[in-house]
């Protein structure tokens, strides 16, 4: 399948807002620990273990909570859809450890792989909210303002901690 065919297919699946919600957990975790920066690897294994805990919390809170649902009358996803949903949470959660493995293996430094992580955060947050924006209709204008409003989500948590340390 062609790059724009997976684009297109991940835009409609509706797990944009599953890896907006785990890239915001991503970047809050990574403003923590870099106020008080652990091992580099202890970095990865961090974002790795926090992007399966929180995927399998997502997992077993929505499998509960279909079948409550399901106990009522109300019908119930498929549990592929489920574990998808879960899974685009823990995709948001751990794509910036890709920059701290390029630190383990050293082609970037750590403080460089803090600020990759960062910005990329902010610059996909805010990517998927210009993309949202446009796929309900907006004009360019109006998405470019829901992506800056977005992204500015991201850009408080930066300057709180930078203001905090």
């Amino acid at each position: 399948m062609a790059l724009y065919q997976r684009l297109a297919s991940h835009l409609r699946s509706g797990h944009v807002s599953r890896v907006v919600y785990g890239s915001i957990i991503g970047l809050a975790l990574i403003l923590v620990m870099e106020a008080h920066p652990p091992e580099t690897g202890a970095v990865v294994g961090t974002l790795l273990s926090t992007a399966l805990a929180v995927a399998l919390a997502e997992l077993y809170s929505e499998i509960m909570g279909d079948r409550a649902q399901s106990s009522v009358g109300g019908s119930t996803r498929p549990a592929r859809t489920i574990v998808a949903d879960a899974t685009a949470v823990a995709f948001g959660i751990a794509f910036p450890s890709v920059f701290f493995v390029a630190a383990v293996l050293n082609l970037v430094e750590d403080d460089t792989a803090f600020t990759l992580a960062k910005w990329t955060g902010l610059g996909l947050i805010a990517g998927y909210g210009y993309v949202a924006a446009r796929l309900s209709g907006r004009g360019t204008s109006g998405s470019l303002l829901e992506a800056a409003t977005v992204g500015l989500i991201a850009a408080i948590l930066i300057a709180l901690k930078a203001v905090v340390h």
